[in-house]
């Protein structure tokens, strides 16, 4: 895990990033897993029933424990992303970014201005009024917020240059799974997702950009590192889970032990 001292930002700029999406709208889960010193945490509300208060306090715990959090916003709204950034969270992965519109309509949502985000002082990304003064403030959140747009679709696809072209899009953010299936293939491995996921790519270095990407597993994280992509989410909590057990139970739970007297 890296300390606060680095901004997210600068964290997916400078290295390769290990994260996981966090589906459980509980802060324990939080505090859980800022012991396995992932470099970041994406917090999930697009597929998840986090509402205001426990995306509140999973950023609460992010921030007690020093763990850098991402969230995933549930849509592009001004509501859902001034909540994320109000709250706390070191940036955004905005889901299902189509177009160089749309992305500049979530720019102007995410920074301060005259028809952008709301300033409050009284949040906790604003110490509470207590720690900065507004000029600090608004310096600190225009320098430091993350924006990561999530290209998944078709359409996505077709405008990712222009998309990846923007200034403030720090990086994109290869949704494998919607991907997929918005072209119409029903496996990750196949070649036209391979394709897709290589023209992101490239759209990413020519501008610049870090570069993310969904994973099932470790498994590929070497191969898709030397096509470029440095940021890495695998699976989630529940699939860790799953795994786990799943693994405890082959291993063990259908053998019998000799010891013990068999029930007919």
């Amino acid at each position: 895990m890296i300390p606060n001292e680095m901004t997210l930002k600068e964290l997916i700029a400078q290295k390769t990033v290990l994260s996981t999406f966090v589906k459980t709208p509980h802060p324990h889960i939080i505090e859980v897993l800022s012991h396995c010193r992932l470099d970041c945490l994406i917090i999930d509300t697009e597929h998840t029933p986090h509402d205001k208060s426990t995306l509140d306090l999973c950023l609460l715990a992010a921030k007690a424990t020093q763990q850098q959090a991402l969230v995933r916003i549930a849509d592009h709204s001004s509501a859902a992303i001034q909540n994320a950034l109000d709250c706390g969270a070191n940036g955004i992965l905005v889901p299902h970014v189509q177009t160089p519109e749309q992305a500049q309509s979530i720019i102007e949502r995410s920074y301060y201005g005259s028809t952008g985000r709301g300033f409050a002082l009284a949040t906790r990304a604003g110490g509470y009024g207590s720690a900065r003064s507004i000029a600090d403030h608004l310096e600190q959140e225009n320098q430091n917020t993350c924006i990561l747009a999530q290209i998944e679709d078709r359409l996505g696809l077709n405008n990712v240059d222009a998309i990846a072209a923007l200034p403030q899009i720090d990086g994109l953010f290869i949704g494998q799974v919607d991907l997929a299936v918005s072209l119409g293939q029903r496996a990750l491995g196949s070649s036209v997702v391979r394709e897709a996921i290589t023209k992101i790519i490239h759209a990413g270095k020519r501008f610049n950009k870090s570069i993310g990407i969904f994973l099932p597993s470790s498994d590929d994280i070497n191969y898709w590192q030397k096509q470029g992509c440095s940021l890495f989410a695998i699976g989630s909590e529940h699939k860790q889970i799953v795994q786990g057990f799943k693994m405890l139970v082959d291993e063990y739970g259908a053998q019998s032990n000799p010891n013990i007297p068999q029930v007919s």
